[in-house]
């Protein structure tokens, strides 16, 4: 592993975290939060001609009012199929069906529900941290070993150890932006 080896292996490790991160945003998504959102329904799937499809493969699903989802199936045929899914999640209230549109009605969120979310999304926050630290780990684990067998000097271990050290911290970072905004999203009635 010479200096560009040590190089790459940090671009590896930003890669990484860049990709945690993504994770972590796309699964804070899928929380919900007390106002409508598509991705609330990213995990529904539908028996759609004797296969499980995503509901976004069979029907549109939009937000026309702040507390509203509405499914448009693009088959009359998948409708009832549709309704059957939804039906089976835990909205708060039961999906109504109107032709070929249905919607849902999200009730407000309770103080408690609230709270309860905000609890999972800094306990998301902090996998999302462990994970970082891990890739740190990892990278500095590589780039020692390096050092060790002559590849790189002390001041390149020492400058790419700050490197990585500044990466992780950066990461971190977005990582407790995220966390805040969605625990402001939560707490903003």
């Amino acid at each position: 592993m010479a200096e560009t080896s040590a190089q790459e292996v940090i671009a590896e490790a930003e890669m990484e975290m860049m990709e945690k991160v993504d994770k972590f945003r796309r699964e804070l998504t899928s929380l919900r939060t007390g106002r409508a959102n598509p991705q609330l329904l990213d995990g529904v799937y539908v028996e759609y001609y004797g296969a499980k499809v995503p509901l976004k493969q069979v029907a549109a699903v939009s937000v026309p009012e702040p507390r509203t989802l509405e499914v448009r199936a693009w088959d009359a045929g998948a409708v009832d199929a549709i309704e059957a899914e939804l039906r089976k999640m835990d909205f708060g209230s039961s999906p109504s069906r109107n032709g070929g549109v249905i919607r849902i009605n999200l009730p407000p969120m309770t103080e408690d529900q609230r709270k309860k979310m905000v609890k999972i999304v800094h306990s998301m926050g902090e996998d999302s941290r462990v994970q970082m630290r891990n890739l740190r780990r990892d990278a500095l684990e590589k780039i020692k070993k390096a050092q060790k067998a002559g590849e790189i000097s002390e001041d390149d271990l020492a400058r790419h150890e700050e490197a990585v050290q500044k990466l992780t911290d950066t990461y971190v970072k977005n990582v407790d932006d995220v966390v805040a905004a969605k625990e402001k999203e939560l707490t903003t009635i």
